[in-house]
């Protein structure tokens, strides 16, 4: 079994990460998935919510993610995301705002959208 997989993070507008990881951690449809080098072939659907992706030199990248799709073959995960955001592009303010602003408009998924980069921060 290979010591580590290879991660492309892709948005619907840009590359938001590249690398060699050892364990990413997503919310698919089904639940959480937890995706290590060796893992079986793996076809997803994103639901929204931080992925984690902790890199092979020990460090962790956490990114809100949208929506999308993530697949799983010859140690290659590839996540396609709707939106994604790393958890160090998000302004905590501006998310606490959105978050306040769609719970008095009642903009449910104004709201989820705020709710998740305030938890892939937090968990950064």
């Amino acid at each position: 079994m290979a010591a580590e997989l290879h991660v492309e993070l892709v948005a619907a507008d840009r590359s938001v990460w590249s690398g060699e990881a050892t364990l990413v951690v997503a919310r698919t449809t089904s639940g959480d998935i937890g995706v290590m080098p060796g893992h079986q072939p793996l076809l997803g659907v994103l639901e929204s919510g931080p992925v984690t992706i902790r890199t092979t030199d020990g460090g962790t990248v956490v990114a809100a993610v949208h929506g999308g799709f993530l697949s799983f073959a010859d140690n290659k995960l590839s996540l396609l995301a709707e939106i994604a955001e790393l958890a160090d592009e998000i302004d905590t303010q501006r998310a606490e705002l959105a978050l306040e602003r769609a719970k008095s408009d009642e903009d449910a998924a104004a709201e989820r959208r705020a709710d998740v980069r305030l938890r892939a921060v937090a968990v950064r």
